[in-house]
């Protein structure tokens, strides 16, 4: 087995949910790797890049994707066009991701995104604000906004999250059967809940079993 674990939005390799699901993961003796989906260029950011990226680390080979936010929606939507994807797990998965800009930066934030081409953001990896282009916002329209895979998944989510809202997670699940959905009382890190997610995530995945 090989996992790919794929960091959210302004994070890394570094966060704290990916380094202790790598431990956990190299603790059991499983292949993991923590690929820096940004590519060491944050400002030029996008959907595209990383999938590119995403695409030239699992390399056509059957993998295991683990996905945080938007690592998480990145997984739903690799696994939606490779089949040899073999399971997902996914915590706080942002389907919809392009429609989530708007709301949560409101309109005129948003528009001034659009017009001067950069977003200050804070960066979880570097613990200090960075600057994200507006390309990643018009790139994202290019792809499925909630993706379709069939590999057996399974989903995290906090039902106090005020990021992405549990209520996408739970239609997901509602509307795929290969699909089961946990949700914790948690937010939108789940930091709260790495333990638990670990248990499920081992049996899911059936790691530890003789």
């Amino acid at each position: 087995m090989r996992i790919i674990y794929l960091h959210g939005f302004a994070s890394g390799p570094e966060s704290r949910k990916a380094q202790v699901f790598r431990a956990r993961f190299e603790e059991a003796g499983v292949r993991v790797t923590v690929p820096h989906l940004d590519g060491g260029n944050f400002f030029g950011l996008t959907i595209s890049g990383q999938y590119s990226l995403l695409e030239r680390e699992a390399a056509g080979e059957p993998v295991v994707l683990v996905g945080s936010s938007m690592g998480g929606y990145l997984a739903a939507l690799y696994a939606s066009r490779h089949p040899e994807v073999e399971k997902l797990v996914l915590l706080a998965p942002a389907f919809g991701f392009q429609d989530r800009w708007p709301h949560m930066l409101g309109p005129e934030k948003f528009r001034a995104w659009e017009e001067t081409g950069e977003l200050e953001v804070f960066h979880y990896a570097s613990k200090g604000m960075a600057k994200v282009g507006w390309q990643l916002a018009e790139d994202a329209k290019k792809w499925d906004a909630v993706p379709e895979f069939t590999q057996p998944g399974l989903i995290f989510h906090g039902s106090n999250d005020p990021v992405v809202p549990v209520a996408s997670s739970e239609a997901y699940a509602a509307g795929h059967r290969n699909v089961a959905l946990e949700v914790f009382d948690a937010g939108h890190e789940l930091t709260e809940v790495i333990d638990e997610m670990w248990e499920r995530t081992a049996v899911f995945l059936g790691i530890g079993r003789e």
